[in-house]
């Protein structure tokens, strides 16, 4: 099992950035992919970015268009999701997946999620 705590969530104006953190523990050598979903209210949850953990591979949500950068440090167990010009219909709660495989990845664990707010 893999546990996951994201941070870094909170209060921004359109337009801003806001970096969230995703700390892996547990049986992290069996992470294949990483990956950023989100769920704003009354809607699905959506896949927003995902990354190789051991080779690094990224991709996207159509909806990102560049906005958004994921990366990763394997030595600290950390994945990033960089979020820059941020909009209004980006608020949501933002949540922190791992999966076993990759590039198929079937997202078993996940973490508790982090809000992010954009203003007008």
């Amino acid at each position: 099992q893999v546990q996951l705590v994201e941070s870094g969530g909170g209060l921004v104006q359109a337009g801003g950035s806001l970096s969230l953190s995703c700390a892996a523990s547990g049986r992290t050598f069996s992470i294949g992919t990483m990956g950023w979903f989100r769920q704003a209210p009354g809607k699905d949850r959506e896949f927003v970015a995902g990354i190789a953990w051991s080779g690094g591979e990224t991709y996207y949500g159509d909806f990102v268009k560049g906005r958004f950068t994921i990366s990763r440090d394997n030595a600290k167990n950390t994945m990033i999701l960089q979020m820059n010009n941020l909009k209004p219909e980006d608020t949501a709660v933002y949540y922190c997946a791992a999966a076993t495989g990759w590039p198929k990845a079937d997202f078993s664990s996940w973490g508790q999620g982090t809000q992010v707010t954009v203003s007008p």
